[in-house]
């Protein structure tokens, strides 16, 4: 018989230990690359995108500080004379409330906090001061005027007494009807007339302004504690405020008054020390204004080392600048955000010119 050889399989080898290991290397190398590049996108997506939040909040920021500042006075300053008077108002629920007849005042923060600025104006169309043709003592309830054009029911007005001063001040009075079509009625129906008396032991006498602030705006902008731009504005109905959050990621708000120290027309000195003077007042032409705004995205590494600086220029006077290239610069602080340094910021800067006062010269 013959034997049949079966034909003899072929021997089966697998993958070695170092061939599954390299395997491994390689894919890890891919892993980690792939993960770097994915990293790398991302972030530059989030710079871009907070890049772009605070451009946008910090221009339309700055954009409505700069048309609240170029109407502040208007209506009130016809004759810069009234500058600086101080107000005293009396509202049924509010209390006692004081204001300074002035277009523009900052209220500078204290250890790098940020300013304050509060702008006051008429809401008036259109408007003249009035002249008191009869004297008003402190048991009147109507101004007398030589005529009450431009004035209306529900205006708030404005008694500037001639040569105003601590003790002869200004008086904030709400009009709640017109008689014999020169007599402003501020009748203690108006919550701003039954809350005690404003004007001064000696009243107001014939020959002193009214000024007619209509719907009075006064407006202030501040920087609050959630990174907010807000605006408080006067409720004339309850005497208190109303806040509205404007734009978000605002850290930072830094102002100056713009004088002419020499009268030559010409801003040279910037500083916030508020005047106390009718003087002082008249030298004030201008408001300089900086805008921080914070991108939103929050950075792993540190990308700020410093506090912004605020470029100012060379051309005026400015107390507390460093140099800056050919240039000078004003720190901004912006400690009072948690980690800052992990945030990129941007400056935005604007001068605002008092167009009520410059054109009231």
């Amino acid at each position: 018989m013959h034997s049949v050889i079966q034909p003899t399989a072929p021997r089966q080898r697998g993958v070695t230990l170092i061939e599954l290991m390299v395997g491994l290397l390689l894919g890890l190398v891919v892993v980690l690359v792939t993960a770097q590049v994915l990293s790398f996108s991302e972030g530059q997506k989030r710079v871009t995108t907070g890049g772009g939040d605070a451009q946008v909040n910090g221009a339309l920021g700055l954009y409505t500080l700069q048309r609240e500042i170029q109407m502040a006075g208007y209506g009130l300053l016809s004759d810069l004379s009234v500058l600086g008077c101080p107000i005293q108002a009396n509202h049924a629920v509010a209390g006692a409330l004081n204001w300074t007849l002035v277009p523009v005042m900052i209220t500078a923060g204290t250890a790098g906090a940020p300013d304050r600025v509060t702008v006051m104006y008429s809401d008036r169309n259109y408007t003249v001061p009035g002249i008191i043709s009869v004297n008003h003592p402190t048991t009147s309830d109507r101004f007398t005027l030589r005529s009450a054009l431009g004035f209306s029911v529900n205006d708030i007005v404005f008694a500037v007494p001639t040569g105003y001063s601590a003790t002869n001040w200004c008086g904030a009075y709400q009009v709640t009807s017109i008689a014999s079509t020169n007599q402003l009625v501020h009748a203690t129906s108006s919550n701003w007339n039954n809350g005690g008396q404003v004007a001064p032991t000696g009243g107001y006498l014939a020959g002193d302004r009214l000024l007619n602030a209509g719907r009075l705006v006064l407006r202030t902008f501040a920087v609050d504690a959630n990174y907010n731009l807000q605006q408080q504005t006067l409720d004339l109905g309850t005497g208190g405020t109303v806040s509205q959050d404007l734009f978000p990621q605002i850290v930072a708000l830094r102002a100056m008054y713009g004088k002419d120290t020499n009268a030559d027309g010409v801003v040279d000195t910037y500083d916030n020390t508020t005047p106390t003077t009718n003087a002082g007042w008249m030298q004030v032409r201008a408001v300089r204004i900086a805008l921080v705004a914070r991108s939103s995205s929050y950075q792993k590494d540190e990308v700020t080392a410093a506090a912004p600086l605020w470029d100012v220029g060379t051309a005026a006077t400015i107390a507390g600048t460093s140099v800056c290239g050919s240039s000078k610069c004003l720190s901004l602080s912006v400690s009072n955000v948690a980690d800052w340094k992990h945030y990129r910021y941007s400056v935005f800067e604007v001068t605002a010119p008092l167009r009520n006062v410059i054109w009231g010269q």
